[in-house]
């Protein structure tokens, strides 16, 4: 019986991405992405919500009737997976705790990432459970990308390095640039740039990562939404001294105080821009930072890539800020790299080009969708 069949029965993944209150289930044929289902259970723990991951879960389940659904397996987004997970990985024991053992590189979210993977197991232990990292799409880093310049002993022995983030969502958009150019993905060199609340660039040669913008942690690179990107690393330290802030102090401004909120007190870019309209100076240098830093991204990946067939907007603020795209790539003209302000400023949710006809490198818009990049990287793993 054919896919497009009035009687065909998909046999889908159940993609979860659970954080540390909140839990998002989709339910993808990756045979039919459009007739995805899915729901957000939040506030877990908190008053009104569900008491915990399990009983998030269990809502779930009634709401999309996952007790009938002919699952093939269950994708469970976690975000670090180290240097021992380099591809989607089937969880059994072992790999729980070894994803546990993760723990330091990740406190805020490999815990959650675990709570969810072991409630699934207990209620669907009849299906395969497959891990997707973050982390593992950004394993091709050649060492002078993935290492930092610190003693290295000590790097090694407490697993300092760049690790980057964001990879399902990369994997999945470079696919899809890659369709829309109707070029072989292994001779694209990309600039992939997802700007959300959290924002990184990536260079993609070939389909594999060679560079990246996060490191360590998902607090290296651009300018977010709360979190600062590239800083001196002496800032904290001078902070202790002058301002009196211990460790915890220091890292909850740059991770929570900083980036957009820090600059103009609003992490969203859709209130940013408004404020920038009206003639605010705060909203207007925070803009300015943001595209600043991302612009210099765009210049130093295009030097190590060599060439550039591509540059790439992805995720909420990539996707819908047309003001934010052209002016990231402002002045770049002599590079090849231009936005056509009429095709930028047309609002759309389909992949699409919106630099000038003719212009060497071609600027794409592509919308993310990382549960379905999750459910096909499931799909690949188990197939046979």
């Amino acid at each position: 019986m054919g896919r497009g069949s009035p009687g065909y029965r998909a046999v889908v993944i159940l993609v979860l991405n659970s954080g540390s209150s909140s839990l998002k289930c989709r339910l993808v044929d990756p045979a039919r992405p459009a007739a995805a289902r899915g729901m957000v259970v939040e506030r877990i723990g908190a008053a009104g919500g569900p008491p915990d991951h399990g009983a998030a879960l269990e809502r779930v389940v009634d709401a999309l009737d996952l007790s009938r659904q002919e699952l093939r397996a269950v994708g469970h987004r976690v975000v670090h997976g180290g240097d021992r997970f380099r591809e989607p990985t089937v969880v059994d024991d072992a790999v729980a705790r070894a994803i546990e053992e993760l723990t330091p590189l990740a406190p805020l979210h490999n815990p959650a990432n675990l709570r969810g993977i072991a409630v699934a197991r207990r209620l669907r232990p009849d299906v395969p459970h497959v891990a997707v990292f973050d982390t593992a799409f950004h394993a091709t880093l050649p060492a002078v990308a993935a290492t930092y310049a610190i003693d290295a002993e000590l790097a090694r022995r407490h697993g300092v390095r760049r690790y980057g983030f964001h990879g399902t969502s990369c994997r999945y958009v470079v696919r899809r640039t890659a369709a829309l150019l109707d070029r072989p993905v292994s001779e694209l060199n990309l600039v992939v740039l997802h700007l959300g609340n959290g924002a990184s660039a990536t260079a993609v040669q070939g389909g594999r990562s060679v560079e990246t913008s996060m490191g360590l942690s998902p607090l290296e690179g651009l300018v977010m939404g709360t979190r600062c990107g590239d800083l001196d690393p002496a800032v904290p330290g001078h902070l202790r001294r002058v301002a009196g802030l211990d460790a915890d102090a220091a890292d909850d401004v740059l991770w929570h105080r900083s980036g957009l909120v820090g600059l103009c007190g609003d992490n969203d870019m859709r209130s940013v821009l408004a404020r920038r309209a009206a003639g605010d100076a705060d909203a207007a240098l925070a803009f300015d930072v943001y595209c600043h830093r991302i612009r210099k991204y765009v210049g130093a990946y295009h030097a190590v890539l060599g060439r550039l067939d591509a540059v790439v907007f992805t995720a909420g603020v990539g996707e819908h800020a047309a003001e934010v795209r052209a002016a990231a790539l402002a002045g770049l003209d002599h590079w090849g790299i231009a936005v056509d302000p009429h095709q930028n400023a047309v609002p759309a949710n389909e992949p699409r080009v919106i630099s000038p006809a003719g212009t060497p490198v071609p600027i794409c818009v592509i919308p993310t969708d990382e549960e379905l990049g999750i459910a096909q990287e499931v799909t690949d793993l188990l197939s046979p």
